[in-house]
């Protein structure tokens, strides 16, 4: 799979691609087809800042993350790749919110007056 990476105040290096290529990787454990995905690499001061927006078939995720680290940087915002991927393919089967145990409630109660 291919990650386009960019960035206009940092040279883009093989680790650097490395890393944010491992990162993305890490999102088709969850069973997920990958479309396209893009980085953005900026420095301001001493912080980095790294954005990722990634279109999947479930659909489009977009994390960012800054730190000192750029490595530290980039794994966190791998982080909150994974924990959005994660809520949007289990959304369906969380059902937080379901309410047929008090519907079959009802109607045994129902059938016990009968």
């Amino acid at each position: 799979m291919h990650v386009e990476i960019t960035s206009k105040s940092v040279a883009i290096t093989t680790p650097m691609k490395n890393r944010v290529q491992e990162c993305i990787d890490k999102l088709v454990r969850h069973s997920v087809d990958i479309i396209t995905s893009h980085a953005i690499i900026t420095q301001e001061g001493k912080q980095f800042h790294i954005e990722a927006k990634v279109n999947t078939n479930v659909g489009q995720l977009f994390a960012s993350d800054q730190h000192d680290d750029l490595y530290v940087a980039i794994n966190k915002m791998g982080q909150k790749l994974e924990r959005q991927l994660n809520k949007v393919t289990h959304k369906e089967t969380a059902r937080r919110h379901d309410r047929t145990n008090v519907v079959a409630i009802d109607s045994e109660q129902e059938e016990q007056a009968a």
